[in-house]
């Protein structure tokens, strides 16, 4: 199984998108995928027409069990999305309240990881969408994870944010004493704008050791696939912005394929 967390502090920015994409692109290509819902917005959940704030069992069953994942449990909360071959652990809005009803509980980092570990012969891929802010979601998914997409829109605020992004990664990893490699990757590009330029150039100045050499482009297509219900390759196969994805998968597979699978218990 591998692992990739898709996360960023700021919103907006294409992190579902990016998910969505890569997992169904994954799933098209033969391999069994597993995509997790860890945003208490459930923008994951909803795009396979599942309700957030009515959904009858998510990810936030595995969190009631102090610190334990009861045997067989994350099997049981895992739904279909229609695509072959691609399925669901979706969220729930309660998921918002984790952290006041988690406070001095032991172990609750590593729930994602213990469930996971279940699941290990299940998948050949997983792919964790994160909401945008640091806390114990956040902090699962990057304990799971053996490597970090870091989705940024070509924006100046956005730019602003992964700097707050790399600074909470970097205080992670010390406290775990673990390295994630990761991706930047420049999303919601419109080469008709200056400010998507100006933005994209200075990523490519600031952080080329990390960064993706390409970048996803603004594409209404992603939206249209989100109101179906679909992967946006389902939708159609051949616009720009799917050929991007299908490019950035082919680089992170690249990336990856030197990753060590880490076991979790």
């Amino acid at each position: 199984m591998r692992i990739w967390a898709v996360a960023n502090q700021k919103g907006g920015v294409g992190k579902t998108t990016s998910v969505v994409a890569l997992g169904g692109l994954l799933a098209q290509r033969g391999k069994r995928v597993l995509v997790v819902d860890l945003d208490p917005h459930g923008s994951l959940t909803s795009w396979f027409g599942y309700d957030p704030d009515t959904i009858a069992h998510s990810v936030f069953d595995l969190f009631q069990h102090q610190g334990k994942v009861p045997e067989g449990l994350p099997a049981q909360l895992i739904t279909d999305t229609g695509c072959p071959g691609l399925s669901l652990l979706p969220a729930s809005t309660a998921l918002a309240t984790l952290e006041r009803r988690m406070i001095g509980v032991e172990g609750m980092g590593l729930i994602v990881s213990r469930a996971l570990a279940q699941l290990w012969d299940d998948f050949d891929y997983v792919i964790l969408d994160n909401t945008p802010s640091l806390g114990v979601l956040m902090v699962n998914a990057l304990a799971a994870a053996q490597y970090l997409v870091i989705p940024v829109q070509t924006e100046f605020l956005a730019i602003k944010g992964l700097e707050r992004m790399l600074h909470t990664l970097q205080m992670i990893m010390r406290s775990q004493k673990n390295e994630l490699p990761y991706m930047i990757v420049p999303t919601l590009y419109d080469r008709r704008t200056q400010a998507s330029v100006k933005s994209l150039n200075l990523l490519r100045k600031t952080y080329q050791d990390t960064l993706w050499r390409f970048a996803v482009p603004v594409d209404t297509k992603f939206r249209d696939a989100s109101q179906a219900g679909v992967i946006p390759s389902q939708l159609d196969a051949e616009t720009h912005g799917v050929r991007a994805y299908d490019h950035l998968l082919d680089d992170l597979l690249k990336r990856t394929g030197s990753v060590k699978e880490r076991q979790h218990g």
